[in-house]
C-alpha cells in the first residue's frame, strides 16, 4: 500500500467529519468551546477505532445471526465513544454548560467516523477505483457519519437535560441515552445491509429523521441555556 493511497484515504476519511464539525462549531459560535479540547475530543474518537475492530471481530466469530452481531457492533462502538468522552473530556471544566455535552459527544463521534471512513476507503483506493471511493465517501457522509452524530448526540442530550439532577438520575438518563443510541445504530445497520432499494431508503430516512429531531432539540437546548444572556455573552 503506497503513501499516496494512505494519503487519499486519510483525506477522504477526514473530510466528511471536518465538514460536519464545521457546521457543529458554527452552531456553537455564540459560546465557542476551547479548540484544544475540541481537537482532543476528535482525536479520542479516532483512537477508539483500533479498540473497536478486534472486539467486533470477536463478536462476529462468536455470535450467530445478523441481528445479534449488528447489535453487538453497535454496543461496542457506542460504548467506546462514550468511554473515550468520559475518560478524556466530560470531566473537564470546559464542559460547564448543558449544550457542551452534546457538542463534545458529537465531536468524539466525528473522530470515530473519520477513522472508520479511512478504513472503508483503503480498499477501493488501493485497487485504483477512485470513482468508487468518492461514491463511498459521499454515501458515508450522508449516512454512517450522520448516524454516528445522531447516536452519540442522544447520549449528550441525556447528560444535558439531566445536568441539574441528582447523580442516580443522571446515571439513569445516560443509560437511557446509551440504549437509544445502540437501538438507532442497530436499526440503521440492519436496514443498510439488507438488499433492496426500499430498505436502503428506509435506513437513510431513519437517520435523517433522527438528525432533524436532533437539530431541533439542540436549538431548544441552546434557547433555554442562553435565553437570559445578552448577545455574544457566555456564562462564566
Amino acid at each position: 500500500m503506497t503513501p499516496t493511497t494512505l494519503g487519499y484515504a486519510f483525506l477522504g476519511g477526514l473530510l466528511p467529519s471536518f465538514i460536519w464539525l464545521y457546521f457543529l462549531l458554527k452552531e456553537d459560535a455564540r459560546c465557542p468551546e476551547p479548540r484544544k479540547i475540541v481537537a482532543l475530543a476528535f482525536i479520542a474518537g479516532m483512537a477508539a477505532v483500533p479498540f473497536a475492530l478486534p472486539l467486533e471481530q470477536y463478536a462476529k466469530a462468536h455470535l450467530l445471526g445478523a441481528i445479534p452481531v449488528l447489535t453487538a457492533w453497535a454496543l461496542i462502538e457506542e460504548m467506546l465513544k462514550y468511554v473515550m468522552a468520559a475518560t478524556f473530556i466530560l470531566w473537564r471544566h470546559a464542559v460547564d454548560e448543558a449544550p457542551d455535552y452534546v457538542i463534545y459527544m458529537i465531536t468524539v463521534a466525528l473522530g470515530f467516523a473519520a477513522a472508520e471512513n479511512m478504513l472503508f476507503l483503503l480498499t477501493p483506493i488501493s485497487n485504483g477505483h477512485i470513482a468508487t471511493s468518492f461514491f463511498t465517501g459521499d454515501i458515508r457522509f450522508l449516512g454512517s457519519t450522520l448516524l454516528h452524530i445522531t447516536a452519540s448526540a442522544t447520549i449528550g442530550f441525556a447528560f444535558a437535560f439531566s445536568k441539574n439532577y441528582r447523580p442516580p438520575m443522571r446515571v439513569a438518563a445516560s443509560a437511557g441515552g446509551l440504549i437509544l443510541a445502540i437501538a438507532l445504530h442497530t436499526a440503521f445497520n440492519t436496514l443498510i445491509i439488507s438488499e433492496g432499494t426500499s430498505t436502503t431508503f428506509a435506513a437513510f430516512f431513519l437517520v435523517w429523521t433522527a438528525a432533524v429531531v436532533f437539530f431541533a432539540t439542540f436549538e431548544v437546548l441552546k434557547y433555554f441555556q442562553y435565553r437570559n444572556l445578552p448577545t455574544n455573552t457566555c456564562l462564566p
